[in-house]
C-alpha cells in the first residue's frame, strides 16, 4: 500500500507491504527505526523472538515522548521487562501490527509530535504471508 501524507515536513513513511516498508520512497526490506527528528536506523532483528532490552535501550537514547512500536504482521506484545529502560525514562510505548505503526507515526510526526517508530519488517515468508 502506498501512503501518502498531504505534506509532511519531517521524515514519513511514503509506504509498505509484504516484507517492506519505505521511508521518503527509499524501499527497507529490514527493521527500522525512524523518528521525527531525522533518526533513522537499522534495527537489528528480524522479528518478535528475536528482540531482546538491548533494542529497547536503543529507543530510550532517542529524545522522544513517544515510541511506536510495530510488532510485524500481527499485533504481538513484548514482555514489559524489556521496557524498562523506556519506562526509566517515562518514554511511552504503543503496540500495534507495522502497518498500523507506519499510519500512526505519520499522523503523529505531521502533528509535530516527538515521536519514533521501531518497525519489524519480517520476511513475507516465515511471516506467513
Amino acid at each position: 500500500m502506498k501512503l501518502q501524507p498531504d505534506r509532511l515536513d519531517v521524515q514519513s513513511v511514503t509506504g509498505y507491504g509484504p516484507g517492506w516498508v519505505a521511508i521518503q520512497g527509499e524501499k527497507i526490506h529490514h527493521s527500522v527505526v525512524i523518528s521525527s527528528d531525522g533518526t533513522k536506523f537499522d534495527w537489528n532483528c528480524r522479528d518478535l523472538h528475536e528482540l531482546t532490552s538491548t533494542h529497547f535501550e536503543q529507543l530510550s537514547a532517542m529524545n522522544v515522548e513517544l515510541v511506536i512500536f510495530g510488532s510485524g504482521k500481527q499485533l504481538r506484545f513484548v514482555p514489559a521487562a524489556m521496557l524498562q529502560a523506556l519506562m526509566r525514562k517515562r518514554i511511552g510505548v504503543e503496540t500495534m501490527d507495522t502497518q498500523a505503526a507506519c499510519r500512526t507515526y505519520n499522523i503523529l510526526a505531521g502533528e509535530g509530535r516527538k515521536v519514533a517508530a521501531a518497525l519489524l519488517v519480517e520476511n513475507p515468508i516465515s511471516a506467513g504471508g
